[in-house]
């Protein structure tokens, strides 16, 4: 069933279109934040795969001294895969290193499950002895990783399954020509070494097939990693020579200069949205890249600039649900977001609910604003969903 949150109608005359600025460009990270940050993430899971470790050493003591030596170099070896790909994965782009990333994210978000696995047995067995039950430990270690690996195999299948998601919003201030029409919203495709052309031709096959009138995409298209993004973009430009779509970046475009992306997608025919404001039948369209809605002065002064009429409906593409109330101050009717990907796996879920609240997924109101928050359609690092459903997002407008 579609959601629906309907505002009180209102009038209104035309406005003209009024570019308001460009896209600003966060600054490179240095050496020294990078080396930091890499230092501090792979701390962690150091520890956390020699607390897995040691949690199947006690609960399933490996009788062969060769055997825990090949299972601790075998531990060590995958626990620094994921940051050893992901570096890699920013220098360079081919086959090899695709798959080394790709292999390195499916167990990071295996190793998720696993840790979970390993707290679990810990509380079973300590739980267990305080009530009088004496479990035997290979079962329960048998029995937490086994659950883990299962909830990782559904957790692959699961996010290759792209759905659709169906809204309708009544806006204030809707254009006669807009009543009955459907737009869609694509956020999060994360292009890159584990998404790659055969899943952006099957979005946009699926976006063919839905036939809405528009299409928004939210950022995020591309992953950050080293690509080819002409290529990458290249299946949008049939459906874009079609249909109206428009584009602003996300976070992952603005890891390093988002030039290059931005030249790929215009290339394939996408509107890229520099800060500013467009009318498509009426209908105002005002897009903000990513590192200006982050700042509240510059998201507030592009949204003054764009001098919305508030008597006739207005979308807002912006990537994060933040500043809500900067975008309702400026009149925007209706925000589209992405970024949060629901939390994408449990417990990054819950994590994701505390952060952005009511609006880390589905349609909700901000006063007089209502927001979308989409889960999006791809995959951050593990390529698993789990709590969450990748979407491509419908929008009818009564």
């Amino acid at each position: 069933m579609a959601d629906t949150i309907e505002s009180a109608p209102e009038s209104a005359p035309f406005v003209a279109t009024a570019p308001v600025g460009s896209v600003q460009s966060r600054a490179t990270p240095t050496l020294r934040r990078i080396v930091r940050f890499v230092a501090t993430f792979q701390a962690i899971l150091l520890l956390a795969h020699w607390f897995v470790y040691q949690t199947w050493e006690f609960f399933r003591p490996e009788p062969s001294l060769s055997g825990t030596a090949k299972l601790r170099a075998t531990l060590f070896l995958l626990s620094i895969s994921y940051m050893a790909a992901t570096l890699l994965a920013h220098r360079y782009s081919n086959w090899l290193v695709h798959l080394f990333y790709t292999v390195a994210a499916t167990w990071l978000g295996i190793f998720n499950f696993l840790f979970l696995g390993a707290w679990l047995c810990w509380l079973i067995y300590f739980g267990g002895r305080l009530f009088g039950m004496h479990w035997q430990r290979p079962l329960i270690v048998d029995l937490m990783f086994g659950l883990g690996i299962l909830a990782s195999v559904y957790g692959v299948v699961h996010a290759r399954l792209v759905r659709v998601k169906k809204i309708r919003v009544r806006l204030p201030g809707l254009p006669e020509a807009w009543h009955g029409r459907v737009a869609a919203l694509v956020s999060d495709v994360h292009l890159g070494p584990v998404n790659g052309s055969g899943f952006v031709r099957r979005i946009v096959t699926m976006l063919g097939r839905l036939r809405p009138y528009a299409v928004f995409i939210a950022g995020d298209l591309y992953d950050g990693t080293k690509v080819d993004p002409n290529e990458l973009a290249a299946p949008w430009k049939e459906l874009s020579a079609r249909v109206p779509t428009y584009f602003v970046t996300g976070n992952h475009e603005e890891f390093s200069d988002p030039a290059g992306y931005l030249d790929a997608v215009r290339r394939s025919g996408i509107r890229v949205l520099n800060n500013e404001k467009v009318m498509l039948d009426g209908l105002q369209i005002i897009g903000v890249h990513d590192s200006n809605s982050a700042n509240p002065d510059r998201f507030r002064s592009i949204l003054n600039r764009a001098d919305l009429d508030r008597n006739r409906a207005s979308i807002l593409l912006s990537h994060v649900p933040r500043q809500l109330s900067i975008a309702e101050e400026a009149g925007v009717s209706l925000q589209l977001s992405g970024h949060t990907h629901g939390g994408q796996i449990f417990p990054f879920t819950w994590f994701t609910t505390r952060i952005f609240g009511d609006y880390t997924y589905g349609l909700q109101r901000f006063g007089e604003l209502m927001v979308y928050t989409s889960s999006g359609a791809g995959t951050w690092g593990p390529p698993m969903r789990i709590g969450t459903s990748p979407e491509i997002v419908l929008i009818e407008f009564d």
